[in-house]
């Protein structure tokens, strides 16, 4: 007697990320003023916004963590990524310009060309919000 496998429930009903970093669904919420940022989230961030880049996933999956013009200017930009594989979001250098701003760099490393990826995040309450995206 063979067993013969169910299919299992689908674990979101959001835009399909097969082969790509899956962003935790919560806001990105590090506490009360003053508590320093995680930087997994942020290079989580980071990742999904290089696979948007990419054109690996739909910049629908990020919209939630972006301004409205920050999230118009990255659908204008487009697929600027152009690899073989997923890109990859290395180390995250981050400074603090003011209290409430973080600004991220990354590289981002794809097949034939490495690509650098800022990112501003201003808090918003508890919540911190990504407010420009810039790549090269």
């Amino acid at each position: 007697m063979a067993l013969s496998p169910t299919a299992a429930a689908p674990y979101d009903e959001g835009p399909s990320t097969h082969g790509s970093l899956a962003l935790d669904r919560p806001p990105m919420v590090w506490g009360p003023a003053g508590t320093p940022p995680d930087e997994r989230r942020l290079r989580h961030l980071s990742q999904a916004v290089a696979e948007v880049l990419a054109g690996r996933r739909p910049p629908e999956s990020v919209a939630d963590r972006l301004t409205d013009s920050a999230y118009r200017g990255l659908v204008k930009a487009g697929r600027m990524y152009t690899s073989d594989r997923p890109p990859f979001a290395g180390r995250v250098h981050l400074t603090e310009p003011r209290d409430g701003a973080l600004e991220l760099c990354t590289v981002i490393h794809c097949t034939t060309r490495d690509h650098v990826l800022a990112l501003r995040l201003e808090r918003r309450g508890m919540h911190w919000i990504c407010t420009d995206v810039e790549t090269a």
